[in-house]
């Protein structure tokens, strides 16, 4: 199934890195935390992506033209320019690189793709967050329902200390508890080719008018996760990944 990358977002709150390389090239362990997302869906079949380019597009495509070269030992021959890989990155995936221009809001990147998806169902996520999701379920739920859109429900950690207080006394007390409460868009959609009709143009925001109005047809629904997943904003969300990766990323399949 293809599957739809928003990599175009100028990630100002990751100011620290962004203004050098696009947000979805932040590494995490080494690695673009774009491939990290890439991984996850090419461990369940998933393997034809369409990256939907903005801001410093060219950091992007010049990544997976180099890929070869970036992710394996080689030696080049001077003498004719030969090059000898050793140790290939033994992916298998085909990766469009779409520029969708530097200032589209979600929606409009999205609605620039249909050219490349046609008429067929496919996924979509943003550039910037890793999950632990079962996308094999998460296609079989959109399937059983027959609707327009399934978004992944997701429940991030708080970013305090939770507190229960009986009175003055702390009955409770949880560091950075996952919420018991109040689900957000994680990303990991699966839409059907209407839902392109919704959007009008590149000043559309995904998440406002197209999503607003699948929702009042009743043609949105919603897949909960209630796994590991984790967006990278701040430069503290990138320190945590990163910590995450040291001890055995969750994410990693």
């Amino acid at each position: 199934m293809k599957v739809i990358l928003l990599a175009g977002g100028f990630g100002t709150r990751l100011a620290e890195y962004t203004d050098v390389i696009p947000k979805p090239m932040v590494p995490v362990g080494g690695k673009p935390i774009l491939w990290h997302i890439m991984k996850t869906f090419a461990h369940f079949g998933h393997k034809d992506f369409y990256v939907a380019l903005g801001y410093k597009a060219e950091v992007i495509k010049e990544y997976f033209l180099n890929y070869r070269a970036l992710n394996s030992d080689f030696t080049v021959d001077l003498s004719s320019g030969n090059v000898i890989p050793h140790q290939v990155d033994p992916v298998d995936w085909k990766v469009t690189l779409v520029h969708t221009g530097d200032a589209s809001m979600t929606g409009g990147r999205v609605k620039r793709m249909r050219h490349f998806i046609g008429e067929e169902t496919c996924m979509l996520t943003y550039g910037d967050g890793v999950a632990d999701i079962d996308l094999d379920a998460l296609l079989a739920f959109h399937r059983s329902h027959g609707r327009m859109v399934t978004v992944s429900a997701v429940r991030p950690a708080a970013r305090f200390g939770e507190l229960e207080i009986d009175g003055s006394r702390v009955s409770n007390f949880q560091e950075k508890p996952q919420l018991h409460e109040g689900w957000i868009n994680g990303g990991f959609f699966v839409i059907e080719p209407t839902f392109f009709d919704l959007i009008d143009g590149d000043a559309t925001m995904l998440e406002r008018e197209p999503l607003e109005q699948a929702v009042k047809a009743g043609e949105l629904m919603a897949y909960h996760h209630d796994g590991f997943w984790h967006c990278m904003d701040t430069k503290r969300d990138h320190e945590l990944l990163e910590s995450l990766w040291a001890k055995g990323a969750p994410w990693v399949r």
